[in-house]
């Protein structure tokens, strides 16, 4: 039967490896997504297009066969050596930031064009128009979609355990072949993703309130398992203001 001790010894363990794999890749993920999204909607053909290579390239890629090639395929072919945990963050982060650039290509085209033409009136730079008008308006939108994309990443991370990395999943299969008990197991597998993809939500959402203030479009409380709606928005350029 599962105990305290069981818990502590093989769960507590695993739950802190998942959380590292998470953070770390949602990281690399988020250095990727930014500088793959915005040059995807670069005025020269070439960057675009490399830029869209990528996103085409690890987007079509399983994430499961990609984390494979990283832990057994380099080592041996290149003379690179690679921590099973390390390997997974790679892939994951790899992968996961080819989505996200297409969150950010999203939330950017999305901006108002009357926006740039009003930074490109006030002479701003392409840079100058990209960091104060054209990103504080699509960071906002970015938020949800990188949550949706952060829960699965939380999920994915579970595949770590195919390359021995001893995450929560791991720890499960383990403690199931040592007490050859499924149900309570992964019962508890499912009642700890759930807990933390919960948490991670609404640590989000907090960052989704903060971002839409700071633009003049505060959202309304919609409780617990609710979501957020903007009742204003304001044009970063003018200044000026319209409720919703």
């Amino acid at each position: 039967m599962m105990s305290s001790q069981f818990f502590g010894n093989w769960f507590l363990p695993g739950l802190w490896i998942t959380l590292q794999v998470t953070f770390l890749s949602a990281a690399l993920a988020f250095v990727i997504a930014f500088p793959i999204g915005v040059l995807r909607t670069h005025r020269l053909w070439i960057v675009r297009f490399l830029a869209g290579a990528y996103f085409e390239i690890f987007r079509s890629t399983s994430s499961l066969v990609f984390m494979y090639w990283i832990a057994f395929t380099v080592p041996p072919v290149f003379g690179i050596g690679f921590q099973p945990m390390f390997a997974g963050v790679l892939a994951l982060g790899i992968t996961y930031g080819a989505y996200g650039s297409e969150i950010v290509r999203g939330a950017l085209a999305a901006v108002p064009p009357a926006q740039r033409e009003a930074g490109i009136a006030l002479n701003f730079t392409p840079f100058q128009r990209l960091r104060r008008i054209e990103l504080p308006q699509a960071w906002p939108e970015m938020i949800p979609p990188f949550n949706n994309l952060l829960i699965e990443l939380l999920k994915g991370t579970s595949l770590v355990s195919l390359i021995a990395v001893a995450d929560l999943t791991f720890a499960g299969d383990l403690l199931r072949l040592v007490t050859n008990e499924s149900a309570p197991i992964y019962t508890l597998l499912l009642v700890l993703y759930f807990v933390l993809a919960f948490v991670l939500t609404r640590g989000m959402r907090l960052l989704e309130r903060h971002a839409k203030k700071r633009v003049g479009r505060a959202p309304e409380r919609t409780g617990l398992f609710g979501g957020v709606r903007a009742t204003s928005s304001i044009d970063v350029v003018t200044g000026t203001g319209a409720a919703k």
